[in-house]
């Protein structure tokens, strides 16, 4: 290993860190990982199962060499995480399949994101993988039964590593932050940048009171190391619910935080600063600047482009970036010229790599979530479909469709009484477990997964365009975490209400809401009985999430042939309570027996029994209730429905 010795030792004097890929057998891959880890000094963190959970931990730390296992899945989001934590001088040490077979291996990474129920090949992803790594001058490619060849280092100069003190960007930074008497300031940077050191020498430097919030107080190891005594962590949601003031609320990884949540935040306090990755693997892309920061008119924004935690140029920082498509410069330039609208399915990887990664890239721009898992989902799941609004110049919009639905009958009727969930089908399986159709599955739609324009072509009908230009069997549909503005979009584009959830979504903090566009007759009548249902119900769904449901209220106290199946399926299959609401609550308007439970739920009490008893015991009530108003046809439908488990 006397090769790699002297490699660490140039890396070191140079501020770099390299990529070694050990392509072999698994005995083999791992006997020389093992040898590294023996032969060179270091923390050499081994990632192998389950590493997204792993690295979660160690995001805000740093570290010296890591191996990474990749040889039966790749989780592409840990592995770029991983390779933010590493200082100069670092290996970082990739174990993966014999290279020319490695394509067609199925990747257990895949369930994740595929929606397919086993693990599938990924071979455009490991393609342009591949080609990455081979066009990389300082990557090293190790295969077994090959010898070992480590290109030359480059002639550059020495490099002289942080000694603590603010550097040239950080410290004209915090003048200006220093400085301010109210508002909020956002500090953006790619990883090693020194944001959280910046953060941390602020909250050194203030003579006030300050907080620290972030997802996770392990991220904030480096702000509490260059803050002095002046570090107090709470974590964002006990802070919210605190009466805690203070003159400075500093957050880190802000975009990681739902944007409402966030916002409540900062209007507490007189003073902000937020710090985001705003490139990379956590999926917060420029969104972040585009979407939350476009709120505050009077927000400052500040970046750090010189890296800290290494030299300039690092090769290992350069081939994961153009592994997973970290660049965002896309939105910079404004796409001149007349707009052409045209399909783009995912063989374009193989036929035009440049075109569908700048939609990547534009996705991952305007949306705040987009991650390395959708690029792989856009390069190998099944049922993806792409539109594109191109200039000569650029790409001005983008159009990302998935495949959802034709389930089989019995298989829709299973998922409506709550005895199956397969994987994917997002809308499709909602509409049946969550409607009042137990076939809505069976019908054949494509989902919007994301929509994005430039934001220098935007207002000029670009997105509705897209929509009008995409075609699903029976209906395109939307799930989106309902705001007015995004519903008068949707509205706009012809989309019809068809759901509103019950739970507000973590990332988000909104509730999620479904939409239909139908494009057949059968899609016609699943969307115009799903929005009947949606305005009949409106009325118990506000009251119950305290928020207004924009439909016309069509409240009816009488029971309908849809209210009796939906309450034989909460009573008698697993129907979910918060989708049985409203036909629960014209259910106790139709009877007069005592029904405790039941009555005491919709009086918000709770019975003192477990949360599983105490659902046994609603469906017990509304069993009761049904077989007072008609036993036999109680009877029939318990009959059909218990009948509809066993649908294979």
């Amino acid at each position: 290993m006397l090769p790699f010795v002297n490699l660490i030792d140039q890396l070191t004097r140079k501020g770099q860190r390299r990529l070694v890929v050990l392509s072999g057998d698994a005995q083999w891959t791992a006997a020389q990982a093992a040898a590294l880890r023996n032969d060179l000094p270091g923390d050499w963190l081994w990632l192998e199962d389950n590493p997204s959970k792993a690295i979660s931990g160690l995001l805000g730390r740093e570290f010296l060499h890591a191996v990474f296992d990749a040889r039966s899945g790749f989780d592409v989001s840990a592995f770029a995480a991983l390779s933010g934590t590493l200082r100069a001088g670092s290996l970082l040490v990739l174990l993966v399949p014999p290279l020319a077979g490695w394509a067609q291996m199925p990747d257990a990474d895949s369930v994740r994101w595929s929606d397919s129920p086993e693990p599938i090949a990924t071979p455009r992803f490991i393609h342009h993988f591949c080609r990455t790594i081979a066009d990389d001058p300082d990557a090293i490619v190790w295969r077994q039964n090959q010898p070992l060849s480590i290109p030359s280092f480059p002639d550059v100069p020495d490099w002289q590593p942080a000694s603590g003190a603010p550097q040239r960007e950080q410290a004209e930074i915090l003048n200006k932050i220093l400085s301010l008497q109210s508002g909020i300031v956002a500090v953006t940077a790619a990883r090693g940048r020194g944001k959280s050191a910046l953060a941390g020498m602020l909250l050194n430097s203030i003579e006030g009171s300050a907080v620290v919030t972030a997802p996770a107080k392990g991220a904030t190891d480096v702000i509490a190391r260059f803050a002095g005594d002046n570090y107090r962590f709470m974590a964002p949601d006990a802070l919210l619910a605190s009466t805690i003031q203070a003159d400075w609320l500093i957050v880190d990884e802000a975009a990681a935080i739902p944007g409402p949540l966030l916002e409540k935040l900062a209007a507490r306090f007189p003073r902000v600063l937020l710090t985001t990755t705003v490139q990379g693997y956590e999926g917060t892309g420029r969104g972040f600047l585009l979407k939350f920061c476009a709120r505050f008119s009077a927000l400052q924004r500040y970046s750090l482009s010189a890296p800290v935690r290494w030299a300039a140029g690092c090769p290992l920082e350069r081939v994961v970036a153009r592994a997973l498509l970290f660049d965002d410069r896309l939105i910079d330039h404004k796409p001149e010229g007349e707009v052409r609208f045209a399909a783009l399915e995912p063989r374009a990887w193989e036929s035009n790599p440049p075109l569908v990664a700048s939609v990547y890239e534009l996705l991952c721009a305007a949306h705040y979530r987009t991650s390395p898992l959708d690029l792989r989902r856009m390069m190998d799941a099944p049922g993806q479909h792409f539109a594109v609004a191109q200039t000569d110049s650029a790409i001005a919009g983008a159009l990302w469709l998935v495949d959802e639905g034709g389930l089989s009958a019995a298989l829709s009727r299973a998922v409506w009484a709550g005895f199956r969930r397969p994987r994917g089908n997002l809308v499709a399986q909602s509409l049946a477990a969550h409607g009042g159709s137990p076939l809505a599955a069976t019908l054949k739609g494509r989902r919007v997964s994301r929509i994005a324009v430039h934001p220098h072509r935007q207002r000029e009908g670009i997105g509705q365009a897209l929509i009008r230009s995409a075609h699903g069997q029976d209906y395109l549909s939307v799930s989106f975490g309902y705001t007015d503005e995004l519903w008068r979009f949707w509205q706009q584009c012809g989309f019809v209400l068809v759901r509103m959830g019950s739970h507000r979504e973590a990332s988000s903090g909104c509730y999620t809401a479904m939409a239909l566009l139908p494009q057949s007759e059968a899609g016609q009548t699943l969307c115009e009985h799903a929005h009947r249902r949606l305005c009949r119900d409106a009325r118990v769904l506000s009251a119950w999430n305290d928020e207004k449901i924009p439909v016309n209220d069509g409240w009816d106290a009488t029971l309908n042939d849809d209210d009796w199946l939906e309450l034989a399926g909460f009573a008698f299959a697993h129907r979910a309570f918060s989708t049985s609401v409203a036909a629960l609550t014209r259910l106790l308007l139709n009877v007069e027996l005592p029904l405790p439970s039941l009555r005491g739920k919709m009086a918000g009490e709770t019975d003192g029994a477990g949360r599983k008893a105490q659902l046994a015991n609603l469906r017990k009530d509304a069993a009761q209730a049904l077989e007072s108003l008609d036993r036999a046809r109680c009877q029939q439908l318990k009959d059909a429905i218990l009948q509809w488990q066993f649908f294979q």
